[in-house]
């Protein structure tokens, strides 16, 4: 086991955060996809191995955040860079929710 301190620059903030290197099997033609030249190429492969456990609902974006040691807003923009949404909504609710709320406003008015 390879254990290793890094330190990520996000968002104006720096944290050290223990890495440790681990095996996975994948396809050979992929293996020259996986180095990353870079701390915030690093830090988007992480996030991007984050994201199925985030969208699953194991894992909080904050929880996320957390384990990458970066703020929760750092890795929503992260996220929106990469087209993935933080609010998973269709259209159809989008307008649901808008419609409720102009609903609720002309009540109070």
């Amino acid at each position: 086991m390879n254990l290793a301190f890094y330190r990520y620059n996000v968002g104006n903030r720096d944290a050290d955060i223990a890495m440790k290197t681990v095996s996975i099997k994948i396809p050979d033609d992929m293996a020259e996809y996986t180095t990353v030249q870079s701390e915030s190429a690093e830090l988007m492969r992480n996030a991007m191995i984050l994201f199925p456990y985030i969208q699953n609902e194991m894992i909080s974006h904050g929880k996320a955040a957390q384990i990458l040691g970066i703020h929760k807003m750092d890795l929503i923009a992260l996220y929106s860079t990469l087209g993935i949404p933080y609010l998973d909504q269709t259209k159809e609710e989008l307008e649901s929710d808008l419609s409720m709320l102009k609903n609720l406003r002309s009540r109070t008015a």
